[in-house]
C-alpha cells in the first residue's frame, strides 16, 4: 500500500473516532430526563463489553469444551460476588484442568 492511500485511510478513521466522541455532546446540550433512555445509556457500556467478550472467550482456547468450563466457572464465581481477580484465576483453573482432563483421559 502506498503512503498517499495510508494517509487517507488513517485521516477517515481520525475523522470518525472525533466525531464518534463529539456527535453526543452536540446533540445532548441538556440533561438527559428520559427515565428509559437514561437506563439506556447506563447498559450501553456493559452490552458493548459482552458483545466484544463473549466471542472471545470461546475462541481463546483450542476447545470449546475447556472455553465453556473456563466460562462457566467465571459465572459461578462471579454470582457469588468475588472480585475480578478471584473470578479470573478460577475460569484461568478450570481451563487448565479441562484442557489436562481432555488430554489425559480422551485421548
Amino acid at each position: 500500500m502506498n503512503w498517499l492511500v495510508f494517509l487517507k485511510y488513517l485521516a477517515l478513521m481520525a475523522v470518525v473516532t472525533y466525531l464518534i466522541r463529539v456527535l453526543p455532546y452536540v446533540f445532548m446540550r441538556k440533561e438527559v430526563k428520559n427515565r428509559f433512555f437514561r437506563s439506556f445509556l447506563a447498559y450501553v457500556p456493559y452490552t458493548v463489553l459482552a458483545a466484544m467478550t463473549f466471542p472471545a472467550i470461546l475462541s481463546a482456547t483450542g476447545n470449546i469444551y475447556s472455553a465453556l468450563a473456563g466460562l462457566l466457572a467465571g459465572i459461578i464465581v462471579a454470582f457469588f460476588e468475588k472480585g475480578l481477580l478471584t473470578v479470573a484465576l478460577s475460569s484461568c483453573v478450570a481451563v487448565l484442568a479441562a484442557e489436562l482432563l481432555i488430554k489425559f483421559v480422551f485421548h
